[in-house]
Parts: structure tokens; C-alpha cells; sequence
């Protein structure tokens, strides 16, 4: 398998403010629904520009996070981007990392009449049931991407082996996690199965671990993955890494580099698919630097499975 990394964009809104901190990618109507995990904002990039959608209330008055400031554990922490359908509409399925009780909403974002509509909950019980399922600490669930598999969301926590923390994923009706966001179901009710764990590899002593995912039609998983060198959930680390795999149910096929951007490593957190034709899949792929003073980058990436 090899990775190409095809075209380079950096993201800013249509009044020049940077995105930073990209965590997911999702289509929305025309274009593509961006969150970032250091903001209450998300960015809809589109043709015409990217403008931006409150996808929840602002925290204390404050609607972007730093650490440098003192305020990185306000943040909602979205991480997962994942289309979805609100009674039979398209719309895009938003999700905190659950490393912390406040980071344990669900969005979803939809359309009406062209502008998009928020609805948001917060769904701490089912949060608990993954942590469960997965048999791990509930201060270990960093739960990153999520792919989208017909009726089913296969949702990915992230894991750390250095505080021996396998990457895994669950299974969870996306019927009923779109109900428990509505209102219309209690989250504690949601079903959680089928956990399954992923072996990634080491890159220079780090391990890999799963930063997003995206199903191909075929029902195997293209995951993104970051060697980043942290000690837990919370706190960032240097990324030593990054790389694409290839995973047949709990299998990992294949594992490929993604070559560095301008001379460094760009960490792959949000993945779309945007198409695929014989053994070439076409990826949409935004990068979080960790740096709330640089700009994200939209990568669009060439898979080559064989």
C-alpha cells in the first residue's frame, strides 16, 4: 500500500481568522463540515469560501481554547466528524473525545433551506457503556473517529500504549445515537457491541494509534493513525509519525507512511472519503499541528491499496 499526498490546502475562514486545531471532516450539503477540537465553532469550507457554524454554546464567554491562556480544559474537544441522516436528511454527526466529563456531547448538524440547524446533547452514560464495553478506565476513553458503516457507527478510541491503552472501536446503532442527540432516547439506552482491538505498530519507539477512520464500500476500514509520544488522554505530545492503515474487521492488512508536508509531520485527525475506483481510494484528510497559532491544512490523499 502507499500513501500520496496530492494537494496541500491551508484552511482559513472567509474573514481571514485561521482554523486551527481540525479534528473531522464530514460532507454538508455543497461542501464539507470541518470541526475544531480547540473550538465551540466548526468550519463549513465550500466552494464559495468557509464560514462558520456555532455547533455548541460558547463556554464562559469564550468560543476558542489555548493552553498558553489557561483555558484548554473549557474545551468540548470535538473530534469525530461522521455523516449521518436526521429523519431522512443528510446531516453530519459531531462527537466529543470523552477524556473528560465535559467532553462527552454529541451534535448534529443538518440542513434546512440551505443554512445549517444545530441540535446537541450531552451523552455522559453513553460514554460510561463504551468504556465498559471496551474494559478500560472511563479516564482512557479518547474515543477519535468514527466510520460510517450503513446503519452502523463503528467508533474508534484512540489508545495509548505507552500507558497500555490498546487503539480499539464499538459498534453503535447511528439510529439510535441520532435519537439520544434529538432527545428522543436516554444515551444510557443506546446499544454498545462488538468491541474489537487494532495492533498499528511502533514508529521510533511510539506507538500508533488510531486517529480516524473511514469505511471503503467493501466493508474494510481505512484508518488514520499518529505516533504521538503522551503519557495520557489529555495532554499533547510530539508526533514522532503518521500513517494510513488498511483493516479488515479487527485484521490490519497494511500499514503506510504519509510523507511529511513542508518538512514536517502533518497529524492526520480527520478523514472523509471522497472516492474510489479499483484500488485507488481518494481521501479528504484534515491535520490538528497542536499549535493553536498555525493554520490547518487540508490534505487531499491518494491511496493506493495494491
Amino acid at each position: 500500500m502507499r500513501v500520496v499526498v496530492e494537494e496541500t490546502r491551508v484552511l482559513h475562514f472567509d474573514d481571514g481568522t485561521p482554523v486551527t486545531a481540525a479534528s473531522g471532516v464530514a460532507p454538508l450539503g455543497d461542501g464539507w463540515l470541518v470541526v475544531q477540537d480547540d473550538s465551540t465553532i466548526a468550519a463549513w469550507r465550500r466552494p464559495g469560501g468557509v464560514t462558520a457554524v456555532q455547533v455548541l454554546p460558547s463556554v464562559e464567554g469564550l468560543d476558542t481554547f489555548r493552553e498558553d491562556e489557561g483555558t484548554k480544559h473549557l474545551k468540548p474537544d470535538l473530534e469525530v466528524a461522521c455523516p449521518a441522516e436526521v429523519d431522512g436528511e443528510p446531516a453530519a454527526l459531531l462527537l466529543g473525545s470523552g477524556s473528560t466529563p465535559r467532553r462527552m456531547r454529541g451534535v448534529l448538524v443538518r440542513l434546512d433551506a440551505g443554512r445549517p440547524v444545530v441540535r446537541a446533547a450531552e451523552l455522559g452514560p453513553l460514554y460510561e457503556r463504551v468504556a465498559e464495553r471496551l474494559g478500560v478506565p472511563i479516564d482512557s476513553v479518547n474515543l477519535e473517529g468514527a466510520s460510517r458503516h450503513g446503519d452502523v457507527v463503528r467508533w474508534f478510541n484512540r489508545g495509548n500504549l505507552a500507558a497500555g491503552v490498546r487503539s480499539a472501536s464499538v459498534d453503535v446503532p447511528l439510529a439510535a445515537m441520532v435519537a439520544a442527540v434529538l432527545g428522543r432516547a436516554e444515551p444510557g439506552s443506546v446499544p454498545v457491541d462488538r468491541p474489537r482491538h487494532y495492533d498499528l505498530g511502533e514508529v521510533e519507539g511510539v506507538g500508533l494509534a488510531i486517529t480516524d477512520a473511514v469505511a471503503l464500500p467493501d466493508g474494510r476500514v481505512l484508518l488514520s493513525a499518529a505516533a504521538e509520544d503522551t503519557p495520557n488522554a489529555v495532554d499533547d505530545g510530539p508526533v514522532v509519525a503518521t500513517a494510513i492503515a488498511l483493516a479488515d474487521d479487527e485484521t490490519v492488512l497494511a500499514v503506510a507512511p504519509v510523507s511529511e508536508v513542508d518538512g514536517h509531520v502533518r497529524k492526520v485527525e480527520g478523514l472523509a472519503l471522497r472516492g474510489m475506483r479499483d484500488d485507488v481510494v481518494h481521501l479528504l484528510a484534515v491535520v490538528d499541528d497542536d499549535d493553536p497559532d498555525t493554520p490547518s491544512a487540508e490534505l487531499e490523499l491518494r491511496v493506493e491499496l495494491s
